[in-house]
């Protein structure tokens, strides 16, 4: 039932924009439409057929999960087996994904338009799926709620037990092994830890250096139910920290809270991200804050909705997303606190819920 509605929904798209069909090609959406987990394949849709090719590897796979769509075993490359599939929809407008599609793989599907009787145009599409995926359904929170407890319990074990003297790359270890033991999927992105100066980078990579009292230690994670993802990041220091530490991790905190608190439906990406950016550019960081405020979160790391400078997002009930206000300073270090919320009858529920103490 679900599937048939995404299709339903996507169909109604199409007629908007006077296309006969689709190709899909990007995995995230792939997945989406049809519930096909494997890695290879298109889907091919059009008001009356709904057609999910892929190869020997994944032709069991596909039937098992995809009830709603013809499954169609390919071989070789698109130009042998897209021609006579198209012939058969006959299709004059043909949407497919611009940003997915590599320039040799466009350019093999222009050959495969000329190839088909009558004319066929391609249409280069942006965010049709990706803005029905923005708004989950119920069982799509689930995963999401599922995934938020695992990491929120991975920071509540093993930060307590934390001491000086342990690398970044041990206590990265430490939270991946206790959320694959507890539900667990291979993990959305790679666990970061990072302490002292490396947390003044916001996307660091764990080292072997040894994390010490009184400096901020930044942890950013998340776990995987069911294909959807979680995103967290809390700052500790072992210690009692300097006043540096204590000023901006309250600033952060600050700026968090009150974007959560005060975000509303209907407002864009550029606005929500104000919300906080205020809140740290009137304590004097504002330069130290270069990132957007946060991004959604499901079956993608990074999805729709955009929270940052320029964004046109436009919030909706249903969305669920990341508020992950931060500020860095090169040579000391950096604070970032990051939940996933969901934005409920107009208000962000937070989905992380893991302790925002600093040890």
């Amino acid at each position: 039932m679900i599937m048939s509605y995404r299709l339903e929904k996507l169909r109604q798209i199409l007629v908007e924009e006077e296309l006969d069909a689709i190709l899909i090609s990007q995995g995230e959406n792939r997945r989406y439409l049809s519930g096909f987990t494997g890695s290879a394949g298109f889907l091919l849709i059009s008001q009356d057929r709904a057609i999910l090719t892929t190869d020997s590897r994944y032709v069991e796979q596909a039937q098992a999960e995809a009830s709603t769509f013809e499954v169609i075993r390919i071989q070789g490359a698109l130009s042998k087996w897209l021609p006579p599939l198209l012939s058969g929809l006959y299709t004059q407008r043909l949407g497919f994904e611009g940003r997915d599609v590599p320039f040799l793989t466009y350019r093999e599907l222009t050959g495969v338009v000329g190839e088909v009787s009558g004319e066929i145009s391609l249409v280069s599409i942006e965010e049709f799926v990706e803005s029905l995926r923005a708004v989950k359904d119920q069982a799509e929170l689930q995963c999401l709620e599922k995934a938020a407890a695992i990491s929120d319990a991975a920071l509540e074990e093993v930060l307590p037990g934390v001491q000086p003297g342990i690398s970044e790359r041990e206590l990265a270890w430490e939270l991946e092994s206790f959320m694959r033991r507890n539900g667990s999927e291979p993990l959305p992105f790679d666990v970061i830890v990072a302490s002292g100066p490396n947390s003044a980078l916001p996307h660091a990579k764990p080292t072997n250096r040894a994390i010490r009292t009184s400096e901020p230690v930044m942890i950013d994670l998340g776990a995987n139910v069911g294909g959807y993802f979680s995103d967290i990041t809390r700052t500790i220091c072992l210690g009692e920290g300097d006043n540096t530490f204590h000023r901006i991790y309250d600033i952060v905190l600050g700026a968090q809270l009150t974007a959560m608190a005060t975000l509303q439906v209907g407002m864009n990406g550029e606005q929500v991200d104000q919300l906080a950016r205020t809140v740290i550019a009137q304590a004097g960081y504002e330069e130290n804050f270069g990132h957007g405020l946060g991004h959604g979160v499901g079956l993608a790391a990074h999805e729709e909705p955009r929270l940052g400078s320029n964004s046109s997002s436009v919030l909706a009930n249903g969305m669920v997303f990341t508020i992950e206000p931060g500020i860095y300073i090169p040579g000391w270090g950096g604070v970032r606190i990051e939940d996933t919320v969901a934005l409920e009858e107009g208000r962000a529920r937070p989905l992380t819920r893991a302790k925002k103490a600093r040890r």
